[in-house]
């Protein structure tokens, strides 16, 4: 009987966002009788926890997650039963430093462990390989704090680094043996970075649990207004990728024309309010609805007429590919990476990144069902099944471990 590959894999959260759908498919395909994996979040009680596989071994929260989520009360309270003070003192030289100015989220994630990563303990755990599933903190955290034979690292978002924090991030990426840009478009941004590293880089696609979404699909009936044409888009309630403000102006361009629809939004996030408030200023309560979040999105997916995605900066965008496994047709703006999914005008519409454009696509979906037929066919006779991810995973551990 052979030897199982003991694995780690560390991620901030599951909380309900793309990498990390990504992360729990890639468990549930995973072979427990090849390999035994432990998993460390850095933050627990997100959406997905529940959907981890049971041969997973998830590990306790680190000592400094628990001042994290705590109260200040709980955590002065702990503090003075002399409960590690030198976190205490870094989190606050954190907390000082981030109201200096305005950061990105790789300089953020620079600020904290350079503010906190000191006051961490060194796992005790030995491992084969090592995965840190984010960039950011996971990246900081595998390098310094595990000790494992090989170490891989995941690049699931557009590397953004200033020359400052590029340097600090050129030392950490240059001690993994692996590094996993999941697109083709990433890829080429890491290696502008890091050109000096491109032969370590090595492209994995973002898995989508086909057979999954199926099921969770049935779960639940979703009772859209079969009098309107409905439409759905699944992200954060973000700005700045995610770009929501095409989507409401959108919005608004249906409603001035007459469409009859509904617009339906899955996700929770930072731009909620300005949202709330575009649409109550704009009088379209009845056109646009916040659904919140949920851990099954997929009823939803089905029940929609059409699925809509208005984002700048997508690594891969898997609630896109989450649409086309349900045979949701698409519309979706023309960011970096959509032509790795769309096949524009075949499996939906691929417009210019404004409002404008968006409307005049879902207007000629609408209107042309001729169109609208032929995308559905389309989908229905798409490759669904994404097993070359876990295929190309395998072997990627397999040549780390032989090589050793």
């Amino acid at each position: 009987m052979k030897t199982k590959k003991k694995l780690l894999f560390v991620n901030e959260s599951l909380s309900l966002a793309g990498g990390e759908k990504s992360l729990i498919a890639l468990l549930n395909n995973l072979d427990p009788n090849l390999y035994e994996v432990d998993l460390q979040l850095f933050k627990y009680g997100g959406e997905l926890d529940e959907f981890i596989p049971e041969y997973v071994h998830v590990l306790p929260p680190l000592p400094y997650a628990l001042y994290a989520e705590n109260s200040w009360k709980t955590n002065f309270l702990q503090l003075l039963k002399g409960l590690n003070w030198r976190f205490f003192k870094s989190k606050l030289t954190y907390s000082i430093n981030i109201r200096k100015g305005e950061f990105n989220h790789p300089e953020k994630a620079q600020l904290y462990w350079e503010s906190v990563g000191t006051s961490i303990s060194k796992s005790t755990e030995k491992y084969d390989i090592a995965i840190a599933y984010a960039q950011g903190i996971p990246t900081f955290y595998v390098i310094d704090k595990i000790d494992a034979q090989n170490k891989i690292t995941w690049l699931n978002a557009k590397p953004n680094f200033p020359l400052k924090n590029k340097v600090f991030q050129r030392k950490y990426y240059e001690k993994y043996d692996i590094i996993v840009p999941v697109s083709e478009v990433t890829f080429q941004q890491l290696k502008s970075e890091f050109p000096e590293m491109d032969s370590k880089m090595h492209v994995l696609k973002d898995i989508v649990d086909y057979q999954s979404i199926l099921k969770m699909a049935d779960m639940k009936v979703v009772d859209f207004n079969s009098e309107v044409f409905n439409i759905l888009t699944v992200a954060r309630l973000n700005y700045k990728s995610k770009r929501y403000d095409i989507t409401l102006g959108a919005c608004k361009i249906l409603r001035d024309k007459g469409i009859r629809f509904h617009w339906y939004a899955l996700g929770e996030g930072e731009y909620r309010q300005e949202m709330e408030n575009f649409i109550k200023e704009n009088k379209l309560e009845s056109h646009f609805t916040l659904l919140g979040t949920t851990v099954n999105p997929y009823p939803y997916f089905k029940a929609a007429d059409l699925y809509v995605q208005t984002s700048e900066l997508e690594a891969y965008g898997i609630s896109i590919a989450e649409a086309r496994l349900l045979n949701t047709p698409v519309v979706t703006t023309r960011f970096d990476t959509v032509f790795m999914q769309m096949v524009d005008g075949k499996n939906g519409l691929v417009t210019d990144m404004n409002a404008e454009a968006v409307a005049e696509a879902i207007i000629r979906i609408i209107n042309d069902k001729t169109l609208y037929n032929s995308i559905v066919e389309y989908l229905k006779n798409e490759e669904k099944e994404n097993t070359e991810t876990i295929k190309r995973f395998d072997a990627m551990i397999n040549n780390l471990l032989s090589n050793n």
